[in-house]
């Protein structure tokens, strides 16, 4: 607010304000960068400009499985509704070329007439009986007779269709209830992920783990780094896909998802996190793709779960807190800290500055170990205060409850003393 005139000059006031506009810093976030796999899996990728779109006609099953639902059941609909249409068309022309519609529109016809199709005398007739023969109702108002050949090819090609268009159509449902990517829903990964010290050596970790009690077999796991590079010739690279290998004691390779699993990857030459430290990562233009891929267990159809996490879902020097414990012979699993981490003594340095320089884990492990004790010596000092209080408190509550004595003089002059 400007000030009176009366009180302050409207001169130094302007100038107080446009001091204290330039002294604030003008910070500009830096544009967020596209991530090429979502949280969820999903790809962030469109495809433009495709010339050949007859490509998508040649696989016509697959192209069905990835359309979407309400798609799917649109061309389910029309597909049988086209098909009883097409082929009550054939029947009511049969019907129309041999006379039919002529004998039962006159009178019932001599004796010696024998329709192709008994009761069809209009096209809505023949489409209930289209219906009946490819849907195989049989009602048995409408019967078929030896009378016309034609009619017999008819009948013939209209159960080939219809048992092509069963099959395409209910393979098609089947393949999308039944499809890979249904079940990595309950396939989770925690949504950050950490750096920190194990067994001496800086390691990039995640936690993975299954909902679902029917278990992932030959689960395995892979990372990749995902960055825009430039080749010394000057060519820009723009999603250059790097493997990052993944520590596992098991010379297989895959991992058994009974459990949630951290899953820890070395930070050693070969990693693309090698010359990063913590004030690095933040404006580092990088995403590591995690992907678990496994066959399910009770359909037998191989799955596959994907997630990323860029420069800012990754912390450091934290880790991730224990969830698993036993209790009553039963290991038990609390998904409520499925993503929860705590803060942990980690070098603020890069790997490659920890293998130069080893010491400087020594001194950050004393200085953990230092900022410990001292910690669990504020907390004993506090413990021993807060028992000397309870206790004087205890003390001063009991004084204050006790019974004082009363001397009574009798009127002889001896005095006796008793409590009331």
């Amino acid at each position: 607010m400007l000030a009176r005139k009366s009180i302050i000059p409207e001169e130094y006031v302007l100038a107080r304000i446009a001091a204290e506009n330039l002294r604030k810093p003008r910070v500009r976030d830096r544009p967020r960068k596209a991530r090429f796999i979502a949280k969820n899996g999903a790809c962030n990728l469109a495809h433009k400009n495709i010339r050949e779109q007859g490509r998508f006609l040649q696989d016509i099953f697959t192209t069905l499985v990835d359309l979407k639902w309400r798609h799917t059941l649109v061309i389910f609909t029309m597909s049988f509704l086209c098909s009883w249409l097409l082929f009550a068309m054939a029947w009511w022309l049969v019907a129309f070329a041999h006379g039919d519609m002529d004998r039962i529109d006159n009178s019932k016809g001599s004796a010696n007439w024998t329709p192709c199709v008994t009761d069809v005398g209009s096209f809505t007739s023949a489409f209930l009986f289209s219906i009946e023969v490819q849907v195989t109702i049989g009602f048995g108002g409408r019967m078929m007779t030896e009378e016309c050949p034609t009619a017999i090819t008819v009948l013939i090609l209209q159960n080939i269709v219809g048992l092509i268009i069963n099959a395409v159509m209910l393979g098609c449902i089947f393949m999308k209830t039944a499809q890979a990517h249904r079940r990595a829903e309950t396939l989770i990964f925690s949504r950050h992920a950490v750096i920190a010290v194990r067994n001496g050596r800086l390691c990039f970790m995640f936690r993975v783990g299954d909902l679902r009690k029917s278990m992932i077999i030959s689960a395995s796991v892979r990372i990749q780094a995902v960055r825009k590079t430039t080749t010394p010739e000057g060519e820009i690279i723009p999603i250059h896909q790097l493997d990052i290998p993944v520590d596992n004691p098991i010379e297989s390779n895959n991992i058994f998802l009974v459990a949630p699993l951290i899953i820890c990857h070395i930070i050693d030459k070969r990693s693309p996190l090698y010359d990063i430290s913590p004030s690095d990562l933040v404006n580092q233009d990088l995403e590591l793709i995690v992907i678990l891929e496994g066959v399910v267990e009770t359909t037998g159809i191989t799955t596959q779960a994907r997630t990323s996490y860029i420069a800012e879902e990754i912390l450091w020097g934290h880790r991730f807190v224990p969830i698993v414990t036993e209790e009553e012979g039963v290991y038990a699993v609390d998904y409520s800290k499925f993503g929860n981490t705590i803060k942990v003594a980690a070098p603020r340095c890069s790997a490659r500055e920890l293998d130069e320089k080893p010491s400087i884990l020594i001194q950050t492990l004393q200085k953990s170990e230092l900022s410990h004790q001292n910690s669990l010596r504020k907390r004993n000092s506090m413990r021993r205060n807060n028992s000397i209080r309870r206790n004087n408190s205890m003390r001063r509550t009991n004084s204050s409850l006790m019974v004082p004595k009363v001397q009574f003089i009798t009127p002889e002059g001896n005095q006796s003393a008793s409590e009331t």
